[in-house]
């Protein structure tokens, strides 16, 4: 028995003597994986130990969390734009002259057709005058001639020639009658004289500004905005004018918005009806904040509270687990609108969620929180 035993040690010392050595990579994998695994072993202990051992200190994080609600939401264009009077019109000769007289100062109250301002117009008053003895001469020649003809004396030629000169210098004088008023700078609407750009003697010229009247009666605001909001904005939408140089807000309505996008800078129109006051003015600043997307009812949270990964956007909500114990979840949303620091959403959330306000970014999934 003893003489096996030795002939077994030695048969094994052979074996071994003779046999390579095992490899190390594979050898170094297997530990990794065993120690894998006792890691996931111990993690595990751990936790159960944890839940049960009323001696040990559990480590929760400390958190606040807020009730998701449903409530109204609106999200909002911001753009800059400018007051302006329904009736603001800068009124120019229709006729090219000296400044003779000037009859309103700034502030004046003017009526519709009132006169503001005249040029010189001593030529054009000459030549009336000497078209009116031309007048007077042609209807003297077609009067006899009429009488002529109605004894049948002359011919028909001559009537008729004498005829047309004369309803040709009514004609003429007219005309020049006409342009002789045009020499006048008319109002062409009722309001307020803003300024007067003229002065006696100064030249003035068609298209040129003379006089501005300004009818402060009807207000309205204007903006262009971004061709990308054209099926966004409408007439009705509600919006809110901030007056930073008057520190004043209002609430209004669109009233008009334009069909036509500008081709020079992608921008389409939009006007905003408000009451007059006294302190307006015409080119004022305003900010109009138009609604251009509201719901009656949505899930609104934070903005700041929603994360991102490659799963999509997430949240961390405040959650009991099988045992009772207040756990972090990690919630999946579907996003919405956003304004001010506010966000819908459209899915993963409903009312009464929990939803951790801070620390958020420190949540791990599953991790046991301490709430505030």
């Amino acid at each position: 028995m003893k003489n096996i035993l030795i002939l077994t040690t030695l048969s094994i010392l052979l074996f071994a003597c003779g046999s390579s050595a095992p490899d190390k990579k594979v050898e170094l994998e297997n530990l990794k994986t065993e120690l894998a695994t006792l890691s996931d072993k111990i993690k595990k202990l751990e936790t159960e130990i944890a839940a049960t051992d009323t001696t040990t200190k559990i480590k929760m994080l400390d958190v606040e969390v807020s009730p998701v609600a449903a409530m109204p939401f609106k999200s909002y264009v911001q753009v800059q734009g400018k007051l302006d009077a329904e009736e603001n019109v800068a009124v120019s000769p229709q006729m090219g002259g000296t400044v003779k007289s000037i009859y309103v100062n700034e502030g004046d109250a003017v009526k519709a057709g009132q006169i503001l301002a005249e040029l010189d117009n001593a030529v054009m008053k000459q030549g009336i005058e000497e078209l009116k003895n031309q007048l007077a001469f042609a209807t003297d020649l077609y009067n006899k001639q009429k009488n002529l003809w109605d004894q049948k004396i002359g011919s028909e030629v001559q009537y008729l020639s004498a005829k047309n000169n004369k309803e040709a210098m009514e004609k003429k004088m007219q005309t020049m009658n006409e342009q002789l008023d045009m020499y006048k700078i008319k109002s062409p609407i009722n309001g307020t004289v803003d300024e007067v750009s003229l002065k006696l003697g100064q030249i003035a010229a068609p298209g040129f500004p003379a006089v501005r009247v300004v009818n402060m009666n009807s207000l309205k605001v204007k903006a262009d905005i971004a061709e990308s909001y054209a099926g966004k904005i409408m007439e009705g939408n509600d919006v809110i004018i901030e007056f930073p140089d008057m520190n004043k807000t209002l609430d209004a309505k669109v009233s008009f918005v334009s069909r036509v996008i500008n081709n020079m800078n992608r921008t389409f129109n939009v006007q905003v009806s408000i009451s007059s006051e006294p302190n307006y003015h015409p080119n004022m600043i305003a900010h109009l904040n138009i609604v251009d997307y509201q719901s009656v009812s949505s899930i609104v949270i934070p903005l700041n509270v929603v994360q991102n990964s490659e799963n999509g956007n997430y949240v961390f909500l405040s959650v009991k687990n099988e045992k009772g114990k207040t756990v972090a979840h990690k919630q999946i949303v579907r996003t919405g609108r956003e304004y001010k620091g506010q966000i819908e959403i459209l899915e993963g959330l409903k009312e009464g969620d929990s939803l951790i306000t801070t620390s958020y970014q420190d949540v791990e999934d599953g991790e046991l929180l301490k709430i505030n």
